[in-house]
C-alpha cells in the first residue's frame, strides 16, 4: 500500500478514515436501533461498506487507509508497512473512533433517551444494553430485544437478555470474528498485491474492501454485531463508558469477553488470514512473475 507524507500526516489521515468510517457505520447502528430506519442487516451493513470505501478513497493516497489495527498489525507482519508505524497508527484509529461515537452521542440524544424510555432502563443498568449496543458490540446480538415492542421492560427485559446470553458462547463468538476478519485481511492482501493479475487496480480496490465488509456483516452481524476491527469496538465502548452506560459498556456483562472477542479475535484471526496469503497465493504470484519474466527473455532471444 502506497503512502505519502509524514508520520503525523499519516497518522491524521487514519484519524479521519477511521472517523469517517465509524461515523457512518455506528450512525447507521443508532439509526437502525434508535429509530428502526434500517431495514434488515443488509441495510447498516452496506452503510459499513461504503464507509470503508470512502475512508479508502479520502485517505488513502495518504496513509493507505488501514483504519482497523487488526489490518494495521497484519499489514506490519506481512512487510507492507512499517512496524515503527503501528503506535501511531493505531492510537490515530482510536481516537478518531471516539470521536466519531462522540458526534453521534451529540446528535442522537433524544432518541437514546426516548428507547430507554421506552424499555423501561435506566442507562448504566444491565438493561442499558439496548442502547449502548450503538457504541460497542454485544453477544448474542441484542437488537431483536432494542427493537421488538413485544419485549418486556424493566426488569424482565434484563432477564430477557440473560436468556440471550446461552445462545452464543464467548469462543463461538471468537471463531466468527476470527475467522471474518482472516477473510478481510486474506482480500485486503490480496486486492493490494501488485503481483495480482485478479486486482482490481487501485480505483477499484477500496471498493471491493467495503463490499467484503459489507458481506462479512451480513453473515456474522446478527450473532456478533461483527467487530472485524478492534478500533470500531474500543473507541466507542470507552466513550460510551464516559458518558453514562458505565460497567456496562466497559467491560460488559460478560466481563473479559469484551477483549476477547472484540480485540484479540480480530486480530488473531486477520494474522492468520495475512500470513495465510502470503504462504498460499503471494508465492503464487511470485512465480508467476518470474515464469513471465523468464517469458519475456526467452521472447527476446534472436
Amino acid at each position: 500500500m502506497a503512502t505519502s507524507g509524514s508520520l503525523a500526516a499519516r497518522a491524521v489521515a487514519e484519524l479521519l478514515g477511521t472517523f469517517l468510517l465509524v461515523f457512518l457505520g455506528c450512525g447507521a447502528v443508532h439509526a437502525a436501533v434508535l429509530t428502526e430506519a434500517q431495514s434488515g442487516v443488509w441495510q447498516v451493513a452496506i452503510v459499513w461498506g461504503v464507509g470503508v470505501a470512502l475512508a479508502g478513497y479520502t485517505c488513502g493516497g495518504i496513509s493507505g487507509a488501514h483504519i482497523n489495527p487488526a489490518i494495521t498489525l497484519t499489514l506490519a507482519a506481512c512487510g507492507r508497512s512499517r512496524w515503527g508505524d503501528v503506535p501511531a497508527y493505531v492510537l490515530a484509529q482510536l481516537l478518531g473512533a471516539m470521536l466519531a461515537a462522540a458526534g453521534l452521542w451529540g446528535i442522537f440524544q433524544g432518541p437514546l433517551q426516548q428507547k430507554e424510555q421506552e424499555k423501561g432502563v435506566v442507562r448504566g443498568q444491565p438493561g442499558s444494553v439496548v442502547t449502548a449496543m450503538c457504541y460497542g458490540e454485544y453477544f448474542p446480538n441484542p437488537a431483536p430485544l432494542a427493537a421488538s415492542e413485544a419485549v418486556p421492560r424493566g426488569s424482565a427485559l434484563e432477564e430477557a437478555l440473560k436468556e440471550r446470553e446461552g445462545l452464543l458462547s464467548t469462543w463461538g463468538a471468537f471463531a466468527a470474528e476470527a475467522i471474518a476478519t482472516g477473510i478481510l485481511a486474506l482480500v485486503v492482501l490480496g486486492i493490494t498485491d501488485g503481483r495480482n493479475r485478479g486486482s482490481p487496480g487501485g480505483h477499484l480496490s477500496p471498493l471491493v474492501a467495503g463490499l467484503t465488509v459489507a458481506s462479512l456483516i451480513s453473515v456474522i452481524g446478527p450473532l456478533t454485531q461483527a467487530c472485524l476491527n478492534p478500533a470500531r469496538d474500543l473507541g466507542p465502548r470507552l466513550f460510551a463508558y464516559l458518558a453514562g452506560w458505565g460497567s456496562v459498556a466497559l467491560p460488559g456483562p460478560r466481563g473479559h469477553a469484551w477483549f476477547t472477542v472484540y480485540i484479540a479475535a480480530p486480530c488473531v484471526g486477520a494474522l492468520i488470514g495475512g500470513l495465510s496469503y502470503g504462504v498460499l497465493l503471494g508465492r503464487g504470484h511470485a512465480s508467476l512473475e518470474v515464469s513471465g519474466t523468464r517469458a519475456g527473455k526467452a521472447a527476446d532471444t534472436p
